[in-house]
């Protein structure tokens, strides 16, 4: 995944000439197996390799380029191990790639800066959530976005701090609480002399570790945390949980009575109406205010204020392009109807600056947008 550092970095960097490629790639199935995505990222920078040597860029320079996409299409390991989509950065002294939960639509864009606008959704941090799926001895964890569903390695976190803070063997002694019946979300605790209130204490303690193990991990980005577990098990956890954004509501069974995916498609049957949330309250602020200095479509007006860190919120119309070239020192917007020589994405730099300048940036779907009547809408600091 990428972070806001690494986002920077891409945002900042400048060179002639900048490669920016988005592919959407399979994670498995005929497509993995007939080399698809490796196939549309080499159709991809041929299709540049032509538009660069049309500019009049040398050979050495289209060379030093396209090594390390090269390489990158030719390693056959990594091909087996991706996500929803692929973005890759390269410019004569520079190359990054990134596998990621986005389902991107195949672009390249060839200036003196990336195009860093189809990362917005990995950076605004709403469309993200985490899954602990919860039995008596057994934990996985996974991370989530609306599209995707990746499980996480966490058995250097929980197994033997499990063991230590319980004081037992946990998976030998959950055996010991049973369910009345397979997939049921009743239980009964049978202990060894010891008391329904003490097996729950037990439970509670073993929840109380997964917690402690997660810490510093889910604490890392604060995404929100939603628990798949059995009815009776879940105000355990709640109990035992100590992590601040934990979801109020339960996957409520058994995660081991389906697979991966139908893990993802439980997880989005309740939070799928939370994904927009932060999203859809500052759309409402913006029409709110619509009739107020607090807003503007203009993007003559967004540009510069962005440039000052006014903007609290800018809407960018999904798919949408406005090319032209911003002048800081005039603070002075200039627009082309087609992209000319030295022209650039005006969308791609209002994005990067805004988030550069801790703002939200959300790409809409144009019937979502505030103000429809322009690609781009700005709800300003007060």
């Amino acid at each position: 995944m990428i972070n806001e550092q690494e986002f920077k970095k891409l945002s900042g960097h400048n060179a002639e000439p900048c490669i920016s490629i988005f592919i959407p790639t399979q994670r498995a199935g005929k497509e993995v197996l007939e080399e698809k995505n490796k196939k549309h990222l080499n159709s991809q920078w041929t299709e540049i390799k032509k538009k660069l040597k049309e500019e009049g860029t040398d050979e050495k320079t289209i060379e030093k380029i396209g090594k390390p996409i090269n390489d990158l299409i030719e390693n056959r390991d990594f091909w087996r191990h991706q996500s929803d989509g692929l973005a890759v950065f390269a410019s004569e002294d520079f190359f990054e790639s990134y596998t990621l939960p986005i389902k991107f639509e195949a672009y390249h864009y060839i200036s003196n800066e990336f195009y860093v606008k189809p990362l917005v959704p990995a950076m605004t941090g709403d469309g993200r959530f985490n899954v602990l799926a919860i039995q008596l001895g057994d934990v996985k964890f996974y991370e989530a976005s609306k599209y995707s569903i990746t499980p996480v390695e966490i058995e250097d976190l929980t197994p033997n701090r499990l063991q230590d803070r319980v004081g037992y063997d946990y998976k030998e002694r959950a055996l010991q609480f049973r369910t009345q019946d397979e997939g049921g979300e009743k239980t009964q605790f049978h202990g060894h002399g010891g008391s329904e209130r003490d097996e729950k204490e037990e439970a509670k303690q073993f929840f109380r570790a997964v917690d402690q193990g997660l810490k510093d991990y889910l604490n890392k980005e604060k995404l929100p945390l939603l628990v798949f577990c059995q009815d009776y098990l879940f105000p355990i956890y709640k109990d035992a949980n100590t992590y601040n954004h934990l979801f109020d509501k339960v996957i409520a069974g058994n995660p081991n009575d389906t697979d991966l995916m139908g893990i993802h498609a439980r997880a989005m049957d309740i939070f799928e109406p939370y994904l927009n949330e932060t999203r859809d309250k500052k759309i409402e602020k913006y029409k709110e205010l619509s009739s107020t200095e607090n807003t503007t479509s203009a993007l003559s007006d967004i540009i510069p204020a962005v440039y000052q860190g006014k903007v609290d919120t800018l809407f960018i119309e999904n798919r949408a392009e406005v090319w032209g070239n911003y002048h800081e020192d005039e603070m002075k917007v200039d627009f082309s109807d087609e992209p000319t020589d030295g022209d650039i994405s005006l969308l791609n730099l209002a994005a990067r600056k805004t988030i550069e300048m801790g703002g939200k940036v959300y790409l809409v779907e144009h019937e979502f947008m505030p103000q429809k009547k322009s690609k781009m809408n700005a709800l300003l600091r007060f």
